[in-house]
């Protein structure tokens, strides 16, 4: 069952059942053997808020330290501060985040970059076959590292990159989820000196007042209610439990990430654009008219791989991951995404007439639909057969880069499978809301054919 937790593009699991001492050690080893091969000898390391976060930190550089890497520990910070170590100067070859992201608090997990690219896919495939390896492998406890303070140096670059919003008057509100970007938001509102009000500060890994999953509507309750509560308040920020996505606001709209990208998008000289495959229509059409815009697969990985290879400005994903090459290094970042949106604000975009002067289009939110880890591709491959022989009429495209991606001439309907989780995401989008139900209820009808025939 180990190999569960290596993931599309990440390490994730339950703490301390499949994250345990003897596993994030043997992970730990495998790791720093694997980056030694690829000349590496330095790597950061860092971690969210997670109560679990201290003891896998202990395992996972004992491991490290057994494969003769040395150790930089950058300690609790969002995941975005982990890249940081890597681009900002040539101190550290790789880096490792301990994160869960936005899942429950008994979730925990690992990021990984190696000489600046994300460690994934096939190459985590084969790092859990080293694991099963070296399980009964007898790895001591050996917690040697040094203190790397990246949080100053990520903060000052910052303030330095956006010292154009210093003094921004507009009052905004931030929810840091009592996830790990409330180490940095404070300082940096202090720094530049903004008129915010901060919601859940203080990293807390049992999350005491919401999930940190701000694409979930309920974990945006507290902020909307702090929007209307202020009348003064101009828009809201909200991350999630890494800081690697971004959230936006405003008394009366949220904003999904295709919309910001498109936002973003408008806002840079002959942009090129990636979306992923939940994107709406909309993004791909409107930027068309004025930059080069792709579909890509989802993942943060996936996304960072191609943007290199497709020489890409700017990408998003629908879930908030926004990764910026322009101006900066090409990662997703929450933090960096809020300072641009308040860039846009400052150079006088009204963000919510823009959006709603998009094309009318309906669209459904992320739909889980829950499956086992062992069968959620097959069910994908099943689907794919039964589009193939016809199970939708019309059909004017059919794309597979990443799940199917099937489009008519008022809408297009998506199934894939999660990379993180054991579901199935389905999404519709249409010109009406009566055709946006049919894709809905068309999809699920398949799904259920199949879990049936799977039985």
């Amino acid at each position: 069952m180990l190999d569960l937790i290596f993931r599309e593009y990440d390490i994730r699991g339950l703490y301390p059942s499949e994250l345990n001492e003897k596993s994030v050690k043997a992970i730990g080893y495998a790791l720093g053997l694997e980056m030694k091969s690829r000349g590496c000898k330095k790597v950061s390391v860092g971690y969210d808020a997670r109560y679990s976060a201290n003891e896998l930190f202990n395992y996972l550089i004992s491991g490290l330290n057994k494969a003769n890497m040395q150790v930089f520990n950058i300690g609790l910070a969002p995941t975005p501060t982990g890249y940081f170590s890597l681009f900002f100067d040539d101190i550290f070859d790789a880096n490792i985040m301990i994160t869960g992201s936005h899942n429950p608090k008994e979730y925990n997990g690992f990021k990984i970059t190696i000489n600046k690219e994300s460690f994934f896919g096939a190459d985590l495939k084969k790092l859990s076959l080293k694991v099963q390896e070296y399980l009964e492998l007898e790895i001591n406890d050996d917690l040697r590292y040094e203190n790397y303070d990246i949080k100053s140096l990520y903060i000052d670059f910052l303030v330095k990159h956006f010292s154009h919003l210093k003094d921004y008057k507009e009052k905004i509100i931030i929810d840091c989820a009592n996830g790990a970007t409330g180490v940095i938001i404070k300082p940096l509102v202090e720094k530049l000196n903004l008129n915010a009000q901060i919601l859940f500060e203080n990293p807390d890994g049992n999350f005491p007042n919401h999930a940190p999953d701000p694409t979930e509507l309920e974990n945006l309750h507290a902020l909307q209610v702090a929007l209307k509560e202020n009348e003064n308040a101009k828009m809201g920020f909200a991350f999630d439990g890494d800081g690697d996505r971004l959230v936006v606001v405003s008394k009366d709209y949220v904003f999904k990430g295709d919309e910001l990208c498109y936002l973003f998008a408008k806002n840079i000289k002959n942009p090129r654009v990636l979306g992923e495959v939940k994107c709406s229509k909309n993004l791909f059409d409107e930027v068309a008219k004025f930059g080069f815009i792709m579909m890509g697969k989802t993942g943060h990985s996936n996304i960072k791989k191609m943007m290199k290879e497709q020489n890409i400005d700017i990408a998003a994903e629908l879930s908030g991951h926004i990764f910026f090459k322009d101006r900066y290094f090409g990662y997703d970042d929450g933090v960096y995404a809020f300072l641009r949106t308040l860039e846009l604000l400052v150079n006088g975009f009204d963000i919510e007439k823009l959006v709603k002067e998009l094309p009318k289009l309906y669209a459904s939110e992320e739909i889980k639909l829950k499956v086992s880890e062992e069968n959620k591709f097959q069910i994908i491959e099943k689907f794919k057969e039964k589009v193939k022989a016809n199970a939708f009429e019309n059909v004017l495209d059919c794309n597979e880069i990443d799940g199917v991606r099937i489009t008519f001439k008022e809408g297009w309907a998506l199934l894939r499978a999660s990379n993180t989780s054991p579901y199935l995401i389905m999404r519709a989008e249409a010109t009406s809301a009566e055709f946006k139900d049919f894709l809905e209820a068309r999809v699920k009808e398949l799904f259920e054919e199949i879990i049936k025939e799977l039985a």
